[in-house]
């Protein structure tokens, strides 16, 4: 009897086993998100001033919260990201459909609450393709401001590509004399040619945006089962835009090639994260980092021939990247196989960055940059 009631415990045990664990866990985000929030109760105790941007793309609402440092740059106290696919439907529609309308509010309404909780009264709120694309896109930020008290404004391609660039600029090679960078967008894809000038300044030499990102090319030729026909279209598609940048560039005497290529953009960070294999991504460990072209060729063909399904298990992909990242990487082939130098700086940095990087410059809290 002894036996069996020892044997009946232990099964016991291991049937509570499973919950235990997620009472462990539990716990333990909780603590987490205890220690997070006196953390950042801290930071804001000691004071300002804190800088706003946020950059409402096509597929992404991301948003950083910055304090200037004594160095003459900036930390970021608080940032916040989600995907909410505010273009999805508007290669067909041109317009933003109500559904993307109400996923980018809840996702506005979570920033708006975030600049309140740090009193930001520096701040700089960008739309960019979808916005600029949309019939209704100022119409959709009127109703932002009304319902949130948030000021957006829709900026153009080239100040989209400009602040990009102020961004990502730290992660340029110092050797560097050419560089060309590039951000694979979800409705749009910016290039720029930035050189370094005499005193050692960053000057963008030229520039395009191909109205192509990875919304709209998954949208044009499908993205969850992609065949070797399809991913071959995808990239003859942009390849003209993209030729006739190289043509332009070449006619006005600029060098063929870049020393390097600086990628900032969901495409090269994740690519560049499924490269390192890691099972979830590690912002610390992707960004500054090299790929060569054998790694953007192999992590591209492999994750054209995963399932859709495959695509999401990957932690560094999952479920709202899965139909679009293919796309990107047919974007980032042909702009390797027009300028195809062995070497892309992987950048998570960019149009927020540059943003809180202007303003601060304005204010005389940090250097200032040319680009």
């Amino acid at each position: 009897m002894r036996h069996m009631g020892a044997g009946r415990r232990k099964l016991g045990g291991r049937r509570n086993a499973p919950r235990a664990r997620r009472g462990r866990a539990n716990a333990l985000a909780t603590q987490r998100r205890v220690q997070r929030v006196r953390r950042l109760l801290n930071v804001r105790a000691q004071g300002g001033p804190f800088y706003g941007a946020l950059d409402l793309g096509t597929n992404n609402c991301r948003l950083l919260i910055a304090q200037p440092t004594p160095a003459g740059d900036f930390t970021v106290v608080d940032a916040f990201s989600r995907i909410v696919r505010l273009g999805e439907g508007i290669s067909r529609s041109g317009r933003l459909s109500e559904a993307a309308q109400e996923r980018t509010l809840e996702a506005l309404r979570i920033c708006a609450n975030k600049l309140r909780f740090w009193d930001v009264r520096r701040m700089r709120l960008i739309a960019t393709q979808a916005c600029r694309r949309a019939e209704n896109g100022a119409e959709f930020l009127r109703r932002v401001r009304r319902q949130l008290g948030l000021e957006l404004e829709i900026i153009d391609a080239e100040t989209e590509a400009r602040l990009a660039v102020l961004g990502a600029c730290p992660l340029i090679d110092r050797q560097a004399r050419h560089v060309l960078v590039f951000d694979i967008g979800g409705g749009s894809t910016e290039l720029l040619w930035v050189e370094k000038g005499a005193g050692g300044e960053r000057l963008v030499r030229d520039w395009m945006s191909l109205p192509e990102g990875v919304v709209t090319l998954s949208e044009r030729f499908g993205g969850a089962e992609v065949s070797p026909e399809t991913y071959a279209a995808m990239r003859a598609h942009v390849r003209e835009s993209l030729t006739g940048f190289a043509g332009r560039m070449r006619a006005r005497g600029l060098p063929e090639l870049p020393c390097h290529l600086l990628g900032t953009s969901g495409t090269v960070t994740t690519i560049t994260g499924v490269a390192l294999g890691l099972s979830r991504y590690d912002r610390a460990r992707v960004d500054g980092s090299w790929l060569n072209r054998a790694q953007v060729r192999d992590i591209s063909e492999r994750l054209r021939t995963m399932s859709l399904a495959e695509r999401r298990a990957q932690g560094c992909i999952g479920e709202e990247r899965a139909d679009l990242v293919v796309a990107g990487c047919a974007i980032l082939e042909e702009i390797m196989a027009i300028w195809p130098v062995d070497r892309v700086r992987v950048a998570d940095r960019g149009l927020r960055e540059g943003i809180l990087t202007r303003l601060m410059e304005e204010d005389g809290h940090v250097r200032p940059a040319q680009t």
